[in-house]
């Protein structure tokens, strides 16, 4: 009984540096969370590519009313998705959309309307047509690659890629290691803030102090990392990591018949709204 309290707070810790320690819990209905993660990325990936070279504003548009329902019924409703779905993606568009509007040649759009004139400067409909069919070719594959962003962790990502896509663990599992990396010094910058703020040190305002603030955070920042670092890879060292051509998974990520049933349906939806639009023409 008096172990359990500071292995509780060393768990609650873990959990908070590492956001990628366990499964995401949802609904059932939210069948993004238990597909494959390679399924999620298979899915999406013809239609990410054959956007790059349609230059109408409907067939991306219509991919991305595509990936707003996959992923309004596929994953967990929050704030967060809301703010990225509402208002990031479509603002993002947007400006996107005037930027190169206004970064279209003249010569090649000036027998169109002109929306406004300022001066010797003028601003063509076919100008802001193309801006804002390049805006919403961006934001929809943004939104198609969120299909797999907002749904997998690095964890099953990396078992998928070494289990179906026999990428070596050696690979996978070092590449995972360092991901890891990030949370950690997340974590640790912020222990050396508090610490910072009780010992009162580089305090004041301005931008002179918090230049200094964080040239005060370098030095035991990089030796947290290193200490980090060396834990890792004893850890490694010590569970014979690399000795052996496979190693046996703890937790596997199959490939079920649902991934399949997705993968296809995706493709098949996809095909059909570019055979609908068929934004390349025939002539």
């Amino acid at each position: 009984m008096t172990d359990a309290g500071p292995l509780t707070a060393t768990t609650a810790a873990h959990s908070t540096v590492d956001p990628y320690a366990r499964r995401v819990a949802a609904s059932p209905v939210r069948f993004l969370y238990a597909l494959n993660p390679l399924a999620k990325l298979a899915a999406p990936i013809p239609a990410m590519v054959l956007l790059v070279f349609v230059r109408d504003a409907a067939t991306p548009a219509a991919f991305l009313l595509l990936a707003y329902a996959v992923l309004l019924m596929g994953v967990n409703f929050t704030r967060r998705l809301a703010a990225v779905l509402l208002l990031a993606v479509p603002l993002s568009a947007v400006v996107i959309g005037f930027g190169f509007a206004l970064w279209t040649d003249a010569s090649r759009v000036d027998q169109s309307v002109v929306v406004w004139q300022i001066g010797g400067w003028t601003m063509y409909g076919g100008a802001l047509a193309v801006g804002f069919a390049t805006g919403l070719r961006l934001a929809a594959i943004v939104a198609l690659t969120l299909i797999a962003g907002l749904s997998t962790t690095g964890p099953d990502l990396v078992r998928a890629s070494v289990q179906q896509l026999r990428v070596p663990y050696r690979i996978g599992y070092t590449a995972l290691a360092a991901f890891r990396f990030v949370p950690r010094f997340g974590h640790e910058l912020d222990v050396i803030r508090q610490a910072h703020r009780v010992r009162g040190a580089h305090g004041g305002h301005g931008p002179f102090a918090a230049v200094a603030r964080w040239f005060g955070y370098i030095v035991p920042l990089l030796a947290g990392a290193i200490r980090h670092a060396e834990r890792v890879a004893l850890a490694m060292d010590s569970r014979a990591f690399g000795a052996h051509p496979d190693r046996t998974e703890r937790h596997l990520v199959p490939w079920r018949v649902r991934d399949t049933v997705f993968v296809l349906a995706f493709w098949a939806v996809s095909a059909a709204l570019f055979a609908v639009f068929f934004p390349w023409g025939l002539a």
